[in-house]
């Protein structure tokens, strides 16, 4: 299957974009990253995908001018059904591993800066994000449980 295809992904989103980096990452089952976002001149848009086994994907709007600031979409990717996510810039961005041994890819259209990175809680009280499993199995890194809340951020 075709995975990017940059002019067809151009006209889609009715601008150039120009990808400079591919991450991919491998989660076991019930390990959660995010939510995740690079700020200010180093921020990023990605598409992502699954590669292998499943995901709940997570995108909060944080852009103040946006009629949707604040609000959250989530999707399943999956390599079964082959869907992809656009990440426009000023969207926090996390997800959840369904499988053992699910490798999650993507493209940005910045490179990461450690300097520019930040991040919300993924058990905001305000946001209430339903990732599907009982927060007693998630796993998660210290850094990620260590994130602040959403209006901490955006107060």
């Amino acid at each position: 299957m075709e995975t990017y295809n940059k002019r067809s992904f151009e006209k889609l989103l009715g601008e150039k974009l120009v990808f400079v980096q591919d991450n991919q990452s491998v989660s076991s089952k019930h390990v959660l990253r995010g939510l995740h976002f690079q700020k200010g001149k180093y921020a990023q848009a990605k598409l992502g995908r699954v590669v292998k086994g499943a995901a709940l994907d997570v995108v909060i709007d944080l852009r103040k001018e946006s009629p949707s600031f604040g609000e959250i979409f989530t999707t399943e990717l999956s390599e079964f059904n082959n869907l992809q996510i656009f990440i426009p810039k000023g969207l926090a961005h996390g997800f959840l591993a369904l499988e053992d041994h699910t490798v999650f890819s993507y493209k940005c259209d910045a490179y990461y800066n450690p300097s520019a990175e930040g991040g919300i809680i993924y058990n905001d009280p305000d946001l209430k994000i339903d990732w599907g499993i009982p927060e007693s199995k998630l796993i998660l890194s210290d850094k990620d449980r260590a994130l602040p809340a959403f209006k901490v951020v955006f107060p």
